[in-house]
């Protein structure tokens, strides 16, 4: 503990050896050494977002701060659990290096798979099997419900596609499910809830759910697009506010048809 804040290089060892003095009980920091599981969940969340950010930025600095934040949160969360005697540091190595290897049969084993598509396809059989997933059902099932939702909906549908579920033509009839029809269909059932002055919160998830797979098929993240949206959105109104004698008597439809000057 005393040469811990002399050192000039520190490694992995060194990060778990000082979470561990600011969790001991007698000379540990008051707030880290309460924290549990729970109360800092949501903190690795906020820090791989900030991560996002740096990535954005094309920022060297702050990716390097930021992935610093991020590996302390998963740190943490193992120092944890070693206090209990579930597992310590090496075993979560372990047990990625492990799964690294049995993904990756086209490089540590005589599996072919000469393109990204058939990486994948192995990938996912592979995951199915070990996670004993018995159905296409589990696949959807095994989806974290705490993702954001518009991020889950896509890898719902992404998944109903492996089943062969999904907006485009059967083989079989020559059936053509369009997805702008479904949309369509969607968004008339919505208008009708709000005509008869009903909850359309079945049918604006609905909606929603139909556009974030239609950006799916499109090779478009959900997430990005409508976060994209956000910040023009904000650049518009700040715009218009801007160059605007009075932005309350500015209309949506002015709002959102303007181009900027």
């Amino acid at each position: 503990m005393e040469s811990l804040p002399k050192k000039e290089r520190y490694n992995m060892d060194d990060l778990v050896d000082l979470v561990t003095v600011l969790r001991d009980q007698e000379k540990g920091c008051p707030w880290d050494k309460v924290q549990t599981h729970s109360t800092i969940k949501k903190d690795l969340l906020e820090e791989v977002y900030e991560v996002m950010e740096a990535i954005d930025f094309d920022s060297p600095e702050m990716m390097r701060e930021e992935l610093g934040d991020v590996l302390l949160q998963v740190i943490f969360h193992v120092v944890l659990e070693d206090e209990k005697n579930h597992f310590v540091l090496e075993d979560v190595i372990t047990e990625l290096c492990q799964k690294l290897i049995i993904r990756h049969p086209h490089v540590f084993g005589d599996v072919q798979a000469d393109t990204v598509d058939k990486v994948l396809s192995n990938w996912d059989s592979i995951k199915k099997d070990t996670k004993g997933q018995e159905s296409f059902t589990d696949t959807l099932k095994s989806v974290p419900k705490n993702f954001p939702a518009l991020m889950r909906s896509q890898k719902l549908g992404k998944r109903a596609a492996r089943a062969g579920v999904d907006f485009e033509k059967s083989e079989e009839d020559g059936t053509e499910l369009d997805l702008y029809a479904a949309i369509e269909s969607s968004l008339n059932r919505v208008k009708l809830a709000d005509q008869k002055e009903e909850d359309a919160s079945g049918e604006i998830g609905e909606l929603l759910f139909l556009c974030s797979n239609l950006a799916r098929r499109l090779d478009c993240d959900a997430e990005e697009c409508l976060a994209d949206s956000c910040n023009s959105f904000v650049k518009r109104f700040e715009d218009l506010e801007k160059h605007s004698a009075d932005i309350t008597e500015v209309s949506a439809e002015e709002l959102y048809s303007y181009k900027g000057n």
